[in-house]
C-alpha cells in the first residue's frame, strides 16, 4: 500500500514537472518527461509494484538467491579445482593419446578394408619404371606446386 502512494506521488511530480516544460514551450522535452512519469503509476495499476515488493521484502526469497548463488561458487570451484589437478581431458591425457595413437591417415584408415590375410599393396616404383608405363609423376603434388609457382605463393 506505501508503495502504491509512493508511486501515484512520483507520478505526480513527474506530470507537474512535465507541465511546467510545456508551459515553457518545450512540448518535445514535456512529452518525454511524461512519459517516463506514467511509468510508476501504471506498474501499480497492473501489479507489477507488488509483486516486486513480495519479493524483494520476503527473507526467504533473499535466503533462495543466496542459495543459488553459492551453487555457482560451488561449480565454479570444481571444475577451477578439476583443471588444476588435470582432470578429464588434461594436457597429459591428450599428449600421451597423442603419442601412443597413429595418425589418422589414408594407409592407416584403408588397413581395415584391406582384409585380414592380404598384406598391404606395396607403392609403385620409383623413378624409370613408374614413369615408363604411364602411371603418376614421382610426386603427387608436383602440378599444385607448379601452380603455386605460378601465382608467387
Amino acid at each position: 500500500m506505501l508503495t502504491s502512494t509512493v508511486c501515484a506521488a512520483v507520478s505526480a511530480a513527474g506530470l507537474g514537472i512535465a507541465a511546467i516544460t510545456a508551459y515553457r514551450k518545450r512540448f518535445l522535452a514535456a512529452t518525454r518527461i511524461a512519459a517516463y512519469s506514467l511509468i510508476p503509476i501504471g506498474l501499480v495499476m497492473t501489479g507489477v509494484i507488488d509483486w516486486v515488493t513480495g519479493i524483494v521484502f520476503k527473507p526467504v526469497v533473499w535466503a533462495g538467491f543466496g542459495v543459488l548463488a553459492l551453487s555457482v561458487v560451488l561449480f565454479m570451484t570444481t571444475r577451477a579445482v578439476e583443471r588444476r589437478r588435470g582432470g578429464a581431458g588434461s594436457r597429459k591425457e591428450r599428449r600421451a593419446a597423442a603419442s601412443a595413437g597413429t595418425d589418422a591417415v589414408a594407409p592407416a584408415a584403408s588397413a581395415p578394408s584391406l582384409g585380414a590375410g592380404r598384406p598391404a599393396p606395396q607403392p609403385a616404383a620409383k623413378g624409370k619404371a613408374a614413369a615408363g608405363k604411364g602411371g603418376a609423376p614421382k610426386d603427387d603434388f608436383s602440378d599444385i606446386e607448379a601452380i603455386l609457382k605460378k601465382h608467387g605463393i
